[in-house]
């Protein structure tokens, strides 16, 4: 009997640790794809997801710019007429390619914050708002086409800029968008 009594006993013991090393895994595993979420989406949006963000909250996320120089630039191109708007878009992030200085090929991602400057006065501005969708998917369309060359320097800048125009303006039919802005460009 005595024999019978520790196995028993070390049968047991021997199944917690691999019960405990289970939860452990579990839990860690919990942890890492919440840490995930909050680090791709963000913490108010985890919270807005959760149910805790409040109204006013995300009243006052929507209607305040997330980057002030963004909002600064917005406001300076609309101060001196009152018929221009701006159009926002949401960041656009898309692969694009460069070549590495032993000749390969790599790819590297490129972040732009950019909003469409356009006159409402002017006959079918109504519809630029619709066609926001059309506008995005150009503009896609033509930065995922860039290499990492043509994004140097102001001339690069100022290309991106005038061939964002003119894709914008053909997608509006008319030429009621003026300009571009780019609050935030990023290559990585």
């Amino acid at each position: 009997m005595t024999d019978a009594t520790p196995n028993a006993i070390g049968a047991k013991t021997k199944a917690r640790p691999g019960r405990l090393r289970l939860i452990l895994l579990v839990a860690l595993s919990v942890l890492s794809l919440g840490g995930g979420l909050v680090a791709a989406v963000g913490p108010s949006r985890v919270m807005q997801l959760a149910g805790l963000g409040g109204e006013a909250q995300e009243a006052a996320a929507e209607a305040a710019p997330e980057d002030e120089a963004a909002g600064e630039v917005l406001r300076a191109a609309l101060a001196g007429d009152p018929a221009r708007m701006a159009m926002p878009f949401e960041e656009i992030i898309v692969n694009i390619t460069a070549t590495t200085a032993s000749g390969r090929q790599t790819s590297r991602f490129l972040k732009l914050d950019l909003a469409l400057i356009y006159d409402a006065s002017q006959p079918g501005a109504e519809r630029l708002e619709e066609r926001r969708i059309y506008l995005r998917d150009s503009f896609q369309d033509y930065l995922r086409t860039l290499d990492e060359r043509d994004l140097r320097g102001s001339l690069g800048l100022a290309d991106l800029k005038s061939e964002l125009l003119r894709r914008a303006r053909a997608v509006a039919g008319a030429d009621i968008a003026h300009e571009i802005l780019v609050s935030d460009m990023i290559v990585q």
